[in-house]
């Protein structure tokens, strides 16, 4: 049976769920960058949402669609740090019950805002343990509403008001890179690009480490690797999800890789030229259209930010481990 896919529909129904309640986040140009890649670079900073990422979007969305019965039940999801938070900070918004499964190895900043939202925490083992069977069978336990990070419909349609918002504020656009890890953003951003800037590109970025979307892009089917080990730990995704694989093989027309001392390039980047603290996988954007300079010049691209969620102590750290000049 085909997959029941959502529309560009469910992302402007989703934009008016979130409205007064998500914030509609800056979109921010650089000088320096502009001269870099001799192009106009907008910026969709969703590090600036609430809880720190874009995943609030789309775990709000979620949530505020539950019935009455499906609310009082609670809800279970997994992550290992961001969509972690935007489920357990939209439970305590709405009012609801939430369990989340976090990998013992999670950040500390997200881990305990996680806590501080109010949400009951399970940890286990990212690297052997299967976290969606873990909260698949909780769920089913305990009668309570399984919230994926990434493949469901409501998920991926409340992401996609991101790249609405970007595209309503400064029009269309040539090229849009955007972070990948399950396919959540890249899913909904492209519901939105194209309905609204028909002609535009969209690219997804993964860490070089852990390809299972290029891979699965070029083959036609999902392929599954085991956890990669990289310092993008939002985008440590095995396999893409089932919906959202659909529709990057629709809409998308390229996925790219970074390498990890990349991904500290622009987050040194970020920090020294635009002011802005972002997380690895926040950068995996900017870091694809660094690489891509050439083909963006006299361009005019878009870059979404993931989020910014990473410990002072560990962001020091990456920048004495891949010192670099920008």
């Amino acid at each position: 049976m085909p997959l029941a896919l959502p529309t560009f529909d469910d992302v402007l129904a989703a934009a008016k769920r979130l409205e007064g309640v998500a914030h509609k986040t800056p979109v921010m140009q650089s000088s320096s960058l502009n001269e870099k890649l001799q192009a106009k670079i907008y910026v969709k900073c969703e590090n600036f949402q609430r809880m720190g990422a874009f995943k609030f979007r789309g775990g709000f969305n979620a949530l505020a669609k539950l019935n009455d019965a499906q609310r009082r039940a609670g809800v279970v999801a997994y992550s290992s740090g961001n969509h972690a938070q935007a489920v357990a900070l939209s439970a305590r918004i709405l009012q609801i019950p939430a369990t989340i499964f976090m990998p013992h190895d999670a950040a500390p900043a997200k881990l305990a805002a996680t806590k501080g939202y109010g949400a009951t925490i399970i940890g286990y083992d990212r690297y052997g343990e299967d976290a969606s069977s873990l909260a698949t069978a909780l769920a089913s336990q305990n009668g309570l509403t399984f919230i994926p990070p990434f493949d469901h419909p409501d998920v991926l349609s409340g992401q996609g008001t991101a790249a609405l918002e970007l595209f309503k504020e400064v029009g269309e656009l040539d090229v849009l890179f955007v972070c990948l890890g399950g396919g959540g953003l890249l899913s909904g951003s492209a519901l939105a690009a194209k309905a609204l800037s028909p002609s535009c590109q969209i690219v997804g970025v993964e860490p070089e480490a852990g390809n299972d979307v290029q891979q699965s892009f070029r083959r036609g089917e999902r392929v599954k690797i085991a956890t990669p080990v990289t310092i993008a730990d939002g985008a440590q995704t095995p396999m893409v999800g089932a919906i959202t694989f659909e529709i990057i093989k629709a809409l998308v027309n390229d996925i790219h890789t970074v390498t990890d001392a990349q991904l500290v390039q622009s987050m040194r980047f970020y920090a020294e030229r635009m002011k802005m603290i972002v997380e690895p996988t926040g950068c995996l954007s900017l870091a694809a259209a660094m690489q891509a300079s050439e083909s963006l010049k006299g361009k005019k691209a878009g870059l979404i930010i993931s989020g910014g969620n990473i410990d002072l102590a560990r962001f020091s750290q990456l920048m004495t481990d891949y010192p670099c000049e920008l």
